[in-house]
């Protein structure tokens, strides 16, 4: 692929973005037949899904086996009846359970994504019926960046805490084998291959070339658009669409450069996650100052497509997908944005409180309900209360487990440090006498095995993230000896859920109810088909695949 080239003054389709959902829309069109333009407002192409985990939440999957799939279909019916209940028409997320097995066995047949069943990873909301232990959330293989020649060094990198050595990716397991290096033969083998790899990369790479997560789905998708004819340009943005007796046909850029669309316009931005404005507007009180996602996730492609009558979805509960994360500068002055998803809540050890010093939510629930939790009360921020052996066991937030020196976390204020419970208390401006009161509380449910207070480690969800190892509970363990330490965290979108109304085609709607000719919308520019709930992991890359999906094929075969 070569950016240099002119672009043509007209394709069949254009997208405007280039995270999952854009990308499927843009690569299912073209395995239609269509000439499709993608364009990317940011230098890099990904989006938020590059810096993802990847995961992809579609239930009944083609990778689950013919059996399993029907039963779960029935199953999956069930618990978004349920998480969803009275919030909304059902159309879209049963069209979601109908249509995505399809989308997945129809990426994997012509476009090569092979992809892995998570058995050990539980639906987030174990207290609906239907919800399962496994086998709904789909893992990306791991891609190789060289496959994409110079288009690599245009793949949006992950966050920069979530790597190691400065360009290294790992996964979940692998990161669990490597803490194992020291005394098992295979992690030891393992990070001998990975570091191997590694060094080669950077002799000639700013990064290591072995992608997974989030990155390795979008290397997935990016070399199969190229290899299947779509023109992909970044660092172009959009000024506004194009309409042609009321029918989207076409974009005018910034530059003010005319691009046609026979088939009309694809909008996949992400959502307003990174639009302060937006997130004022929308999102509860007080209004998160930090984000995640991608920069290029500022509600600009709603806009867009309100300028031509689409309509806004109704406001939700909270109207945003939540992670609860720390806050810290880099070296370089950047803010570092540390979602707090599975690695430290749920393991024993750590218990999250308020500024009265109480708890107010169990630990190891979903990044998503953690945060609604905290507005549900004066409970902003949380803080993270645990030991020294918690830190070196399981690590916090940007500090890796085995980190033999915490002064620089200390002196950067990113972590309060106390010889005694109430002594933390002071430090943190949480209730001393209450603060106290409530570790030894925990520690007394530790020993039992048994939160009275919040049921921790009482589901699969909370106990596929604690510590299997540990009992009675593999959530619960006593914080009995110091040094003390405190970590604040606070509510930070990870991406929102209003967006633009669409039908079962992914066609966006006007506030008539009427469809917008040529325009469609997927990803999180479109109105949350779960209306804001968050069934499992992955779920919203499954919702932006399969309406990408859907997207590109009413586009080939519905010509205006």
């Amino acid at each position: 692929m070569d950016e240099t080239l002119p672009l043509k003054p007209q394709y069949d389709l254009i997208v405007i973005g280039s995270g999952a959902a854009g990308l499927t829309a843009a690569l299912t069109a073209a395995l239609e037949g269509l000439s499709v333009l993608v364009l990317e407002h940011l230098e890099f192409f990904g989006g938020t899904s590059a810096r993802s985990s990847g995961t992809i939440w579609v239930p009944a999957n083609p990778f689950q086996g013919k059996d399993r799939a029907k039963k779960d279909r029935i199953a999956a019916q069930k618990y978004l009846a349920a998480l969803t209940h009275n919030l909304g028409d059902p159309t879209n997320w049963q069209r979601f359970l109908s249509t995505g097995p399809l989308a997945l066995a129809d990426l994997h047949k012509r476009a090569g994504l092979a992809l892995t069943p998570l058995q050990d990873a539980p639906d987030y909301r174990q207290d609906c019926p239907g919800a399962e232990t496994g086998w709904r959330a789909l893992a990306p293989p791991a891609f190789d960046g060289r496959r994409l020649g110079p288009l690599f060094a245009k793949l949006a990198p992950p966050l920069p805490e979530l790597m190691l050595f400065g360009g290294l990716m790992i996964t979940r397991p692998e990161a669990a084998s490597l803490l194992k290096a020291d005394r098992s033969l295979r992690g030891f083998m393992l990070g001998i291959r990975l570091m191997a790899r590694y060094a080669k990369d950077r002799l000639r790479h700013k990064r290591g070339t072995r992608l997974v997560l989030g990155n390795g789905l979008i290397g997935h998708l990016l070399n199969a658009c190229v290899e299947n004819g779509v023109t992909l340009r970044s660092s172009i943005s959009v000024d506004h669409l194009l309409t042609d007796s009321g029918t989207v046909s076409g974009v005018m850029t910034k530059d003010q450069t005319r691009i046609d669309a026979t088939r009309g316009v694809v909008l996949a931005g992400g959502g307003f996650p990174a639009n302060p404005e937006m997130r004022a507007e929308n999102l509860p009180h007080p209004t998160p100052t930090h984000t995640p996602a991608s920069s290029g996730a500022n509600g600009s492609t709603l806009k867009l497509a309100q300028n031509v009558g689409a309509a806004l979805g109704p406001k939700g509960r909270d109207n945003a997908f939540w992670f609860p994360s720390s806050i810290a500068k880099r070296p370089d002055g950047t803010t570092a944005v540390y979602p707090h998803i599975v690695l430290d809540r749920a393991k024993p050890g750590l218990i999250a409180v308020n500024a009265s010093g109480v708890r107010f939510v169990n630990e190891a629930v979903s990044y998503h309900e953690f945060v609604r939790a905290m507005y549900q009360g004066p409970n902003t921020p949380a803080w993270l209360i645990c030991n020294r052996k918690f830190i070196q066991t399981y690590g916090l937030g940007l500090i890796r487990p085995r980190t033999p020196y915490l002064g620089k976390y200390i002196k950067n204020k990113y972590l309060l440090q106390a010889p005694t419970v109430a002594a933390l208390g002071r430090r943190a401006g949480i209730a001393p006498a209450a603060l106290q009161a409530t570790v030894e509380r925990f520690n007394n449910f530790a020993l039992t095995g048994q939160d009275t207070d919040f049921g921790r480690g009482d589901n699969p969800y909370d106990r596929s993230n604690g510590d299997a190892a540990h009992d009675p509970n593999p959530c619960l363990g006593p914080i009995e000896k110091g040094p003390y330490f405190a970590l604040p965290v606070w509510p930070t979108p990870l991406a929102t859920s209003r967006g633009i109304t669409t039908d079962h085609h992914a066609r966006a709607l006007a506030t008539n109810g009427e469809t917008v000719p040529g325009l469609y919308v997927c990803g999180n520019d479109m109105q949350s088909i779960f209306h804001g709930e968050y069934p499992g992991g992955g779920a919203q890359l499954g919702q932006g695949v399969t309406f990408g999906w859907l997207a590109g094929k009413h586009a080939a075969q519905n010509p205006f």
